[in-house]
């Protein structure tokens, strides 16, 4: 799959990722400091999921409808490395066949998974 990661989530998901097999292309090594529209419309146009722990990203693509391909959501109590890497992984083993058109919401121990309805 592939995948873009935002600058909030950490280098460790980026690692964990590519050692997986997957494209990953970081926010934090391609164009630090990009605005969330831009990182948002640089998913879109690459076909990439996009993985953040911001919310204000869920706000984007839900209320001002900016389309993406995809996007997981952490909203982790536990940030450490280690957490964000097993979430990541129990994400990939409980709904990776399904992340193209999907929000998904992860946190600690819950994975909730919505339809994106993204305008043609």
């Amino acid at each position: 799959m592939k995948f873009l990661i935002d600058e909030s989530s950490g280098r460790a998901i980026v690692d964990f990722l590519r050692q997986a097999g997957h494209d990953v292309l970081s926010v934090a090594e391609e164009s630090l400091g990009s605005t969330d529209l831009a990182v948002v419309s640089f998913a879109e146009n690459t076909g990439r999921i996009l993985v953040t722990n911001d919310k204000d990203f869920g706000d984007l693509i839900i209320r001002s409808k900016a389309r993406a391909p995809g996007l997981i959501l952490l909203r982790l109590q536990d940030e450490s490395r280690e957490n964000r890497v097993r979430v990541i992984g129990a994400v990939l083993c409980q709904v990776g066949d399904t992340l193209m058109g999907h929000l998904v919401v992860a946190s600690d121990w819950h994975i909730r998974i919505r339809s994106l309805e993204i305008a043609a």
